[in-house]
Formats: C-alpha cells, structure tokens, sequence
C-alpha cells in the first residue's frame, strides 16, 4: 500500500473562513535606531576587523553612490542605481556568507560585491562601459558581474534571477559542493510569477537557497502598501510556501548579519531553502531617471533618514571604541579621493574594440554575425559623428 503523502487535516463542520490580512510576522531588531542595542538582544559574534570592513564597505558605496549620480548628471555616464540607505541590507548579508556561495542581485547590491572585493577601477570600468570592463561594454551601467567573486551578472529584467538562483542551488546540491546561493532582489518584484514559481520549486526540492527581499517601499513609484499587496508583506508568501522564513530590520547590520548566519546554515547543512525579508527604505529615487518628489512626501523621507543605516552603525562604533568620528571623517574623505580619481581614469580608457561585440557568442563567429558586424561598421564610417568613440577604433584590432 503507497504511503499516503497528504497532510493529515483538522475537519471542521461549520465553514470558517481565515482573514490573512489579521496575520503579521515579527521584525528582527538588535541595533536601535540611535545605535544602541534593543534590550534583551545579543550582538553577533564580529570582531573588530569584521565590523570595520563592514563599515569601510558602507562608506564607500555611500561615496560611489553619490558620485556617480552627480556624474549621470553632468552627462559623463548614461545612468545610475544608488542603493542609498539600504547598504546595510547588502554587506550585512554578503559578509556572513562563504567566498564560494554564488550571489545573485538585482540592482542595488553593489554594496555585496564590494565586500567581496570588487575595486573602484571594476567599479569604474563597468560604469564606463570601457575596454577594462569585466563584461565587455556590453551592459548598461550597474549591470555588474565577477565570475572570479561568485557574483552572477545583473540583468535588467524584473525578477529573472529568482528562478536561476533556485537552479543553480539545485546543482549545487546535486554536487554536493557545500556552498548555497543567495538571491536578492525588491518587493516589486515579488510581484513578477518568477518569484512565486521559483520560491514554489525550491521549497519543494529542497535547494540551498536564501532569497532576499528589500522591502524598500516602493516599486518605482508604486507603494507597497495599498497597492503592491494586501497582506502583511512578502514574508507570509514563504510560509505559505512551506519555507523557513524571518522578517528583519533591513537597516539593522546586525539583524542583517545573523539572519543571513543562520539561514545559510539551514540551506547549506539542512538543505532548507529560506526567505528573508529585509525591511527598508529606499532613500534616493528609484534610478536617476525617476524624481521621488513626485510620489513621496519630503516628510517621509526625513523620518526614515533618521533611521540611516550607517549613521547607527558608526554610533555604535564609535561607543564600542572600534572608531572616533575624526577617523570616520578621514576614512570617508580618503575614499572620496580614491573614488574621483578612479573616475577621473576610467573615462580616459577607450571603449571595447567593435569586434568584441560578436565575440564569446559563438566558438567562432558565425558568418551571419560577421555579416551584421560588418554593416554595423560601414553605418558607423558613414555616421562617424554620431559614434564619436566607436569611430576612432575600427580598424586597427583590439589594440
């Protein structure tokens, strides 16, 4: 006789229906506000040197953030994704990971990449788009990607990466490799059918996943509240999905860090895939293409200043006795400079040579690609004044 795999039910006789809407899932808070330590909370396990990372980390991308938005500006690059005030969110997560987990992003985890070590000149190239760039000039900006860091090319369709992560932690199972995959990605899009096959598949094989959401508020312009959803956020989903699952204080470090601890844990010893929902907010606009002020009080944004993820993070530092404010100061002007020079070099750097476009396609080009190349070029000989940069290198190799 087969095994009967069906839950065993609770049978009522009268029907009751469940208001989901009366639900709500707890928020993980250890680091207050003021940067104080909530009552009753355990700090993680980190020593100085792991803090101080994680701090340096925050201050440069708050600097590269800031810099390239004022460079979209002036028209020296095209656009720009800044992750102000969700920074904690990123390396919080990305430091308690293993160097061989694979992470996945969406837009605003520069600040995990980072950790890993990607440089500013990385930073700058892919921002550029110049022949230095790890992805050949072929990505919009932001779009970073580092095969060497484990950290999977950022594509600019919504929620795509969800489902990949789930395949790739089912691979990295079946090879018993020991590491998992971490998948970030907003509460927008939670709202894409790729977040709910992915979530739906991992749970049921049993992946090596953490999925996590930035509940930043809004998607572009549209609130989460009232309009995204009407229940009590995305953490309900993976409950209703059968996983492991923790709401958080996304601007809280040290809720950030030990979530992540402990759900790699799960995913990595109990192959337990697990959703953590990060709750933020996203201080700048969506891109530099979106004005805020349309759609959201200067109100709003005040009060969720005050709860500036790095500002916490360096009161507790500083109180802690790991830094003052004068090396705070220093720390973050030393990177300023750091950060204009790179960008001041990057722009020198000439573009990828056209060939590069047809290139690692194919083994070898195809001779339709060799053909489309080659009218891509007389267009650009003809026109070479609307292709001021692409015109000085074709011909000549890739030199």
């Amino acid at each position: 006789m087969a095994k009967d795999k069906q839950h065993q039910l609770d049978i009522v006789t009268a029907p009751e229906f469940i208001d989901g809407s009366a639900l709500t899932i707890p928020m993980l808070q250890i680091l207050a506000e003021d940067g104080s330590i909530r009552k009753g909370a355990k700090v993680p396990d980190i020593d100085q040197d792991l803090a101080l990372k994680m701090f340096d980390t925050m201050q440069f991308i708050r600097i590269l953030d800031e810099r390239m938005i004022a460079a979209q500006r002036q028209g020296r690059i095209s656009f720009y994704l800044s992750s102000l005030g969700e920074e904690a969110a990123s390396i919080g997560s990305a430091a308690a990971l293993d160097a061989g987990d694979m992470i996945m992003g969406q837009y605003r985890e520069q600040g995990a990449l980072a950790y890993r070590g990607f440089t500013v000149e990385q930073f700058m190239s892919q921002l550029f788009s110049n022949q230095d760039d790890l992805g050949k000039g072929r990505q919009m900006p932001v779009h970073y990607g580092c095969a060497e860091l484990n950290f999977m090319t950022i594509a600019s369709p919504l929620a795509t990466q969800i489902p990949q992560a789930t395949g790739y932690a089912y691979g990295q199972k079946m090879d018993k490799t020991g590491h998992c995959t971490l998948c970030y990605f907003g509460e927008g899009a939670a709202s894409e059918g790729d977040f709910h096959a992915a979530l739906n598949m991992a749970a049921v094989y049993k992946v090596p996943a953490i999925f996590f959401c930035r509940n930043n508020g809004y998607a572009i312009s549209t609130p989460s509240q009232g309009e995204q959803y009407a229940g009590d956020g995305i953490a309900p989903r993976g409950v209703a999905y059968g996983m492991k699952t923790i709401r958080i204080d996304g601007n809280d470090i040290f809720a950030v860090y030990r979530a992540t601890q402990l759900a790699r844990k799960l995913a990595v010893e109990e192959n337990e895939p697990v959703l953590i929902e990060g709750m933020s907010y996203r201080m700048s606009g969506h891109s530099t293409s979106d004005d805020p002020t349309g759609y959201r009080s200067r109100e709003e944004e005040a009060a969720w200043r005050a709860k500036d993820p790095m500002a916490r993070f360096q009161t507790w530092l500083i109180n802690k006795g790991w830094l003052t404010e004068a090396q705070a100061e220093e720390n973050f002007a030393e990177k300023k400079a750091a950060v204009l020079a790179a960008l001041k070099e990057a722009e020198k750097v000439p573009v990828p040579h056209i060939d590069e476009l047809i290139n690692d396609v194919y083994d070898t080009p195809t001779p339709q690609l060799q053909k489309q190349l080659e009218q891509l070029k007389e267009h650009i000989r003809k026109y070479p004044e609307a292709y001021p940069k692409t015109a000085s290198r074709l011909d000549g190799g890739n030199d």
